[in-house]
This record gives structure tokens, C-alpha cells and sequence, in this order.
């Protein structure tokens, strides 16, 4: 990829409680928290996952939804239904995230093989929620 080519660079979820969102991912999905402890000082207005080297989930805490006036009508996206965002991993990571959302109890669909993506067909996918409802896709390629 050269770097100007057109790339996913965040997406933002929006969570009650940013500080257990961030542990959630960070324990339970294996994500790397970002500025966490700055928005726990006040020093950030919320704190973000890493995905990889280029994309972040950003946790924005519920109770500012009023406040966003980028747009007419911005504010109203909060809880604003998205179906998903799906994950890709290595095959490894894959397995280890199905065993660490077992550990933690978080109730996962069946695993589906051959669900269309970005790269084509997957080899393994499945879908689990955050603790906010967001439903999360992960799957692997072969």
C-alpha cells in the first residue's frame, strides 16, 4: 500500500463506560488500549483500541452524544444502529480470541465458514457483543 492510498482509520463505538470498554477489549478481545490513561485523568475525551498500525476503535463515552455538532443532527447518532464490524485476524489470534471470550463467558454465534469479506471467503467466522450491544465479526483467511 502506498501511503496515500484510501485506508479505514477508525471507527467509533459508542459505550456507557469507556474505562470497562477499554478493559473489555484490552483482557477480552486483546486489543491495545490507547490513551486510556489520559481520558482517566481528564486529560483526553476518550480512549481508543488498537486494531493494527492504522486503525483504532474509539470508545466515545455515551454522555457526549449532545455534543456533537460536526453535523445538523450529529448528536442524534448516538446508539444509531450499525449491523457490525468485523475483524480479521491471523488464524492463531482467530483461535485464542474464541478461547479468551470463553474464559470471560461472552456468549459467541456458531461458526460460519466461507462468509464473504474484504480478501473473499473466509475460512472461520463468528460474532459476539461488547458489553455496550455492538456486535463484533471476527474471522480468518486462509
Amino acid at each position: 500500500m502506498t501511503d496515500n492510498a484510501t485506508r479505514l482509520d477508525h471507527v467509533v463505538l459508542w459505550v456507557r463506560d469507556p474505562l470497562a470498554a477499554a478493559d473489555f477489549y484490552e483482557k477480552t478481545v486483546g486489543l491495545e488500549p490507547v490513551r486510556v490513561t489520559e481520558f482517566a485523568a481528564g486529560e483526553a475525551p476518550f480512549p481508543s483500541v488498537r486494531v493494527n498500525d492504522e486503525a483504532l476503535l474509539d470508545l466515545m463515552p455515551l454522555t457526549t452524544a449532545e455534543r456533537m455538532t460536526m453535523l445538523p443532527g450529529a448528536a442524534d447518532s448516538a446508539g444509531h444502529p450499525v449491523n457490525h464490524i468485523c475483524l480479521a485476524l491471523p488464524q492463531a489470534a482467530f483461535d485464542a480470541l474464541s478461547t479468551r471470550l470463553a474464559d470471560h463467558a461472552v456468549p459467541v454465534s456458531e461458526v460460519s465458514h466461507g462468509s464473504f469479506g474484504a480478501r473473499g471467503k473466509a475460512t472461520r467466522s463468528f460474532y459476539f457483543s461488547d458489553p455496550d450491544g455492538n456486535v463484533i465479526e471476527v474471522r480468518h483467511y486462509d
